[in-house]
C-alpha cells in the first residue's frame, strides 16, 4: 500500500508543491514502499534506501519530463521510478509484465537508457549534453554516479571528455563507500579521506550560509567550493567540484542543487550517503541486502526462508576452495562481486589469496594475466554479462599470450528478475573466436570439480560458464560415457534411438527431463552432456551426424543461437562432411527477454524440458 503522500505523486511536477514537512514524510513513504516491494519480490534494496533524499531533491529542483537523468549504476533507480508516476507498479517489481528493476525507456519517458552495467553514465551524459549543445536545446542533464562505479575506467574516460561541453552538465558522485561489497582501491581510500576531513554539521552549515548570503551564483559556488573541498582530485580535469555534503539533508540538497542547476558549464557534486539507510539490517549488512531474494520483515530485523538446494555459485566456491587447499599457487580475483560469485566463502578460508579490484573488469583480467606470467594460477570470477566488458583484455593479454588464466562466469544464460541487462548470452560466441581458448560448462556439482581441475591442468586459458540456479548434487547416470574428464570428451546420460539431444552445461538436466516426457509417449532419445563448446567432441559428432543416419539431432544451450554451441556443431559438421540436415538448434531467440523467473524465461526461449520435448515430437512427425 502506498503511503499518504506517495499516493498523491503522479509525476515529478507534483513534488514541487510539497512543503518541507511533506517532503520528509514522502521520504519515509518511499523507504517503506521500497522495503515492502523488495521483501516480496527481491531486488536492489540497500542502494535504493540510501539514495532517497538525493533523488527526491533532484526531482524537486529539475523537471525530468523535459530534463534528462542517467544512472550509474541503474539499480539505484527505484525512487526515481516512484517519483515519476510508477509507484503503484511496484507490486510486480521484477516480475513478467511488471516493472523492471533498472531504468527502462520502454516504461517511461523519464528513463533515458536501459542501464545494468556500471561506468556508463558519465560518458552518456556527456553525449546527451553535447547533443543538446549542438542542437540548441535547453534541457538540463544530470548524471548520478554511484555504488563505486566511479572507479570504472569508462567513468574516467567520460569525465575526461567534459571539455567538449560548454553548457550545463551536472555530475553527482553518490559516495556510499560500497559497490556490491566494500569499495576497493586507492581512489576509494581517497574518497574516505574526503568524507572524514570535515564534520557533517560544519559542511551543512557552511553550504547553507554561503548560498544564502553571497549575491551572485557563480561567486556563491566558487566560495562553497573553497570552503568544502580544498584541492580535490577532480580539479585536475578542470571540472569544478563541490562537496562532500550530506546526501540525506533535504534542505541543503535542494539549496545546493538549485544553485548548481544554473551553471553554464560542467560541475561535479560530491554527496555522501549511507547505503541501506532507514532499515537496520541493510545498514548493518549492505552486502547481503544489496540484492536480496525475498525476505520477511519483522520490525527492524529481517529473515530469509531456507534456500532450496545448493547453487552453482556455492558449487564453484567449494571446488575452488578445495583446489586452493591443494595448490598454493591458485589465487582468485573478482570485480566488486565477491558475494555474488561465491568468493566471499573462499576468502574466509584464504584471506590473502582472494583480491577484489572493484568495478574494473578489464583491470581484473590484466592483473590475472600478469600473475599467470609469473607462474601463478589465477581464477577470475565475474558474471558472464560483465566479463564481456573485458573482451579486449581477454584477447590481447590472455589468449594471444596463451596464458593459463581461468575465467569462471557466473550468471551464464537466463538470470531471472534482473532481466535483459544481466542475461549472460554472448560468452560462447565471443570467446569461441579466440585461439587457445577452452570453453566448458559443468552440468552438475561433481562436473564442476572435474571441469575446474581440468582447467588447472591443461595449461591454456579456459572459460567455465554456469547459471544462477540450483545445481544437481548427484551425478546423472552415465550410460556409455567416460568417467574421466578430458578435452573434447562428452558423456552420454541416456540411450535412445529415435533422436539425439546434444546439451551444453546445465541444459543437460533439462534435456534429461525432456527425455522423460518423451518416454511417456514411447519415444526413446539419447542425451549427451557435451561439456565442451571448444574444442568439440569430434568423435561423438562423427557418429551421430554420419551420412545415412536417421533421427533429428537437437542442440540445446542456455545462450544465443548466433555463434553459440549449436553454431559450433554446424560449423564442425560442414567442415568434416557430416550430415547437417538433421541438426536443429535450440537456444535464445534473437531478441531480448525481459524480467521473469528463470524457469519462465527458459520456457519463453523454448529451452525448458517441455519445449525441448515438444520440438522433438514436431521433428519426428
Amino acid at each position: 500500500m502506498l503511503g499518504k503522500v506517495l499516493k498523491t505523486i503522479k509525476s515529478s511536477s507534483d513534488i514541487c508543491r510539497l512543503s518541507m514537512a511533506e517532503l520528509t514524510e514522502l521520504a519515509d513513504d518511499l523507504r517503506g514502499h521500497i522495503k515492502s516491494s523488495v521483501s516480496e519480490h527481491g531486488g536492489h534494496l540497500a542502494s535504493n534506501l540510501g539514495i532517497v533524499e538525493l533523488t527526491l531533491a533532484l526531482h524537486y529542483v529539475f523537471n525530468f519530463s523535459r530534463d534528462r537523468i542517467v544512472f550509474d549504476v541503474g539499480h539505484q533507480c527505484y525512487v526515481h521510478k516512484m517519483l515519476s508516476g510508477r509507484a503503484a507498479q511496484f507490486d510486480k517489481l521484477r516480475q513478467k509484465g511488471g516493472i523492471s528493476g533498472f531504468p527502462s525507456p520502454s516504461e517511461s519517458e523519464y528513463d533515458q537508457f536501459f542501464v545494468g552495467h556500471a561506468g556508463t553514465a558519465a560518458a552518456t551524459a556527456v553525449g546527451l549534453a553535447l547533443g543538446a549543445q549542438l542542437q540548441g536545446s535547453q534541457e538540463k542533464v544530470v548524471s548520478i554516479i554511484g555504488d563505486a562505479s566511479i572507479v570504472n575506467g569508462l567513468s574516467f574516460e567520460g569525465l575526461n571528455n567534459t571539455n567538449l561541453v560548454n553548457r550545463q552538465l551536472l555530475f553527482i558522485l553518490n559516495d556510499n563507500e560500497m559497490a556490491i561489497a566494500k569499495t576497493q582501491g586507492a581512489f576509494a581510500e581517497y574518497l574516505t579521506k574526503m568524507r572524514v576531513s570535515r564534520t557533517h554539521d560544519m559542511l551543512n552549515r557552511r553550504a547553507r550560509m554561503l548560498i544564502k548570503r553571497l549575491p551572485q551564483i557563480q561567486k556563491k559556488l566558487d566560495q562553497l567550493k573553497s570552503a568544502l573541498t580544498g584541492n580535490h582530485w577532480f580539479d585536475q580535469l578542470n571540472v569544478p567540484v563541490y562537496g562532500p555534503i550530506d546526501g540525506h539533508n533535504l534542505p541543503v540538497l535542494i539549496e545546493v542543487l538549485t544553485a548548481l542547476k544554473n551553471f553554464d558549464h560542467p560541475v561535479i557534486l560530491h554527496v555522501y550517503t549511507d547505503k541501506g539507510r532507514g532499515f537496520t539490517p541493510a545498514t548493518d549488512d549492505p552486502t547481503t541486502f544489496h540484492s536480496p531474494r525475498p525476505f520477511k520483515i519483522e520490525g527492524e530485523s529481517a529473515s530469509f526462508d531456507e534456500s532450496s538446494g545448493k547453487s552453482f555459485t556455492s558449487s564453484f566456491a567449494d571446488a575452488l576452495s578445495a583446489a586452493m587447499a591443494r595448490d598454493p599457487k591458485v589465487y582468485a580475483i573478482t570485480a566488486a562481486m565477491p558475494d555474488g560469485t561465491g568468493l566471499n566463502e573462499v576468502q574466509a578460508k584464504f584471506p590473502d589469496r582472494v583480491f577484489d579490484v572493484g568495478i574494473a573488469e578489464s583491470a581484473a583480467v590484466d592483473i590475472a594475466a600478469g600473475m599467470a606470467k609469473t607462474g601463478l594460477k589465477p581464477v577470475v570470477a565475474i558474471y558472464s554479462t560483465f566479463l564481456q566488458r573485458a573482451f579486449d583484455q581477454v584477447f590481447q593479454e590472455v589468449s594471444l599470450q596463451n596464458l593459463p588464466v581461468i575465467f569462471c562466469m557466473d550468471r551464464a544464460g537466463m538470470v531471472g528478475g534482473d532481466g535483459a541487462v544481466h542475461h549472460g548470452f554472448t560468452d560462447i560466441s565471443i570467446f569461441r573466436t579466440l585461439p587457445n581458448m577452452v570453453i566448458m560448462a559443468p552440468s552438475d556439482d561433481s562436473e564442476m570439480v572435474k571441469a575446474l581441475d581440468y582447467a588447472f591442468s591443461c595449461g591454456k586459458p579456459c572459460c567455465l560458464r554456469y547459471p544462477r540456479a540450483s545445481v544437481a548434487t548427484e551425478e546423472a547416470i552415465e550410460c556409455n560415457g567416460p568417467t574421466s574428464y578430458e578435452a573434447n570428451q562428452s558423456r552420454q546420460l541416456r540411450v535412445g534411438d529415435r533422436a539425439t539431444i546434444l546439451a551444453f552445461g546445465s541444459m543437460a538436466y533439462d534435456a534429461l527431463a525432456a527425455a522423460g516426457i518423451l518416454e511417456d509417449s514411447a519415444i526413446d532419445v539419447s542425451v549427451y552432456d557435451c561439456r565442451f563448446a571448444k574444442p568439440l567432441d569430434g568423435e561423438l559428432l562423427g557418429r551421430v551426424l554420419a551420412k545415412g543416419g536417421t533421427g533429428p539431432v537437437v542442440t540445446v544451450e542456455d545462450h544465443s543461437l548466433p555463434g553459440g554451441f549449436g553454431s559450433a556443431v554446424l560449423e564442425f559438421a560442414q567442415d568434416n562432411g557430416l550430415d547437417v540436415s538433421r541438426v536443429h538448434r535450440l537456444g535464445f531467440p534473437d531478441r531480448y527477454i525481459g524480467q521473469d523467473t528463470r524457469s519462465g524465461q527458459l520456457a519463453e526461449a523454448g529451452i525448458d524440458a517441455a519445449s525441448i520435448a515438444a520440438k522433438i515430437k514436431e521433428l519426428l512427425k
